[in-house]
């Protein structure tokens, strides 16, 4: 087969790194996109991923990468890989639109012998019961004329130490054979191929590892809230139980869960459970308090105005950090956006700092966006650290805060600074 050896559908957090690593490695590499600014953007040499610099894509443009709204791609590539997102919708049910969209678009342009991957992180039985069939509405059949292969992506956006390259890489196939042509795949450019079973194995082992941080971060979140009235410092017996070499994993507290991953995924897993005709009551619980944190810290920054004789009606708020992870400008299910939509709704005046979101808003509203961070601290009638930032200088703080409320335990408590 003439053309490339992989087309990636989706340039975005997944796709995006999937086709650096490729490019690197040699492969000829085309991204199919819907969104023109996007292709624009990657063809300009303008990268809009925090885990890929402009340089980085210079290098994929010379190595022969190049991005399209052309899906005529698809037909003159080996291995197509989709990599499209799997929101929740209103209802909290699996939005899968997206892969049905990118699916049916790929059957259009099916070709015997091809190797199609789902990565989009999913509900077990996707691959086999809905990309499937739309595959084979083609006239082609799975497992005999094209290979079919679920493999979860993991990529963790701002991560220092682990990248696509060097973390494992999960695969399930429809037959024996199609997982041996996917995981024979991947090994050109994954250091360790994880092969299991089959696409349901492969669809559950993403959702597993997101619940069971989902689960353990709601544990601590509760923790939190009943250890601050009991009067016991929370951070303090974490790294104290930290400290034991085996049998215990430490989670932190915090403002609430963002990202895709934790948010979403243990609702696809309670989505298929439910099919079941019961509830997977753990996932639901870690949802319901996860989902509270961002109201019981807009109690927080109540209470402590309160303790001042300050309402939080005209009081100031500077918010720092409003995206879901330190370092980066991902703002994907951020829980800063409840807490200011709480905070607003009390009548607060915000402002923001972050370093890495130039535009800020809750609900069409802008939030102004503060430069200077010791500034926004000093005129701040409270100060609520959502994230940690690395650029921000935490002495300043400490030191300038008139009261702050720490979420993320990273700064030294006193009387002017509480911890979550």
């Amino acid at each position: 087969m003439t053309g490339y050896d992989l087309a990636v559908i989706g340039l975005g957090y997944v796709g995006m790194p999937l086709a650096k690593e490729a490019t690197a490695a040699g492969l000829r590499v085309v991204g199919y996109e819907v969104d023109p600014r996007k292709v624009d953007a990657l063809n300009g040499g303008r990268s809009y991923i925090d885990d890929l610099t402009d340089a980085d894509l210079e290098h994929m443009l010379a190595g022969g990468f190049r991005a399209t709204l052309d899906e005529s791609v698809l037909a003159e590539s080996r291995t197509i890989v989709i990599c499209v997102p799997t929101p929740l919708d209103d209802d909290h049910r699996p939005d899968l639109s997206a892969v049905e969209g990118a699916t049916a678009t790929v059957a259009k342009n099916l070709t015997a012998g091809s190797l199609v991957v789902l990565e989009s992180t999913t509900w077990p039985g996707t691959t086999d019961e809905v990309a499937r069939p739309l595959l084979e509405s083609s006239g082609l059949v799975a497992g005999r004329d094209f290979h079919l292969a679920f493999s979860p992506e993991r990529i963790d956006p701002g991560n220092p130490k682990f990248g696509l390259r060097n973390t494992p890489k999960v695969v399930g196939g429809y037959t024996d054979a199609c997982r041996d042509v996917a995981a024979a795949f991947y090994a050109q450019f994954i250091e360790q191929v994880v092969p299991v079973s089959g696409t349901r194995e492969a669809e559950m082992a993403k959702l597993l590892e997101n619940t069971y941080r989902h689960v353990n971060i709601a544990l601590v979140n509760e923790m939190a809230i009943f250890c601050d009235e009991l009067g016991i410092n929370l951070w303090e017996s974490i790294e104290a139980a930290a400290t034991k070499p085996f049998g215990f994993q430490k989670f932190l507290p915090g403002p609430g869960v963002g990202g895709h991953c934790i948010p979403v995924d243990p609702s696809y897993l309670s989505y298929t459970v439910r099919k079941l005709g019961y509830p997977f009551r753990f996932v639901e619980l870690a949802q319901e308090i996860n989902e509270r944190m961002p109201s019981y810290v807009v109690t927080r920054v109540q209470r402590l105005l309160n303790r001042h004789k300050k309402a939080v009606n005209g009081s100031k708020v500077a918010l720092l950090g409003v995206t879901y992870k330190p370092d980066i400008a991902d703002e994907r299910e951020t829980p800063a956006l409840p807490v200011a939509r709480g905070l607003l709704e009390l009548g607060a005046e915000l402002v923001f700092v972050d370093p890495h979101v130039k535009q800020w808003q809750v609900d069409g509203t802008a939030v102004p966006r503060e430069e200077n961070l010791a500034k926004a601290v000093a005129e701040a009638d409270v100060t609520l650290l959502l994230q940690q930032h690395g650029a921000f200088d935490l002495a300043i703080v400490e030191d300038h805060g008139k009261l702050v409320l720490d979420t993320r335990g990273v700064l030294a408590e006193g009387e002017r600074v509480e911890r979550l």
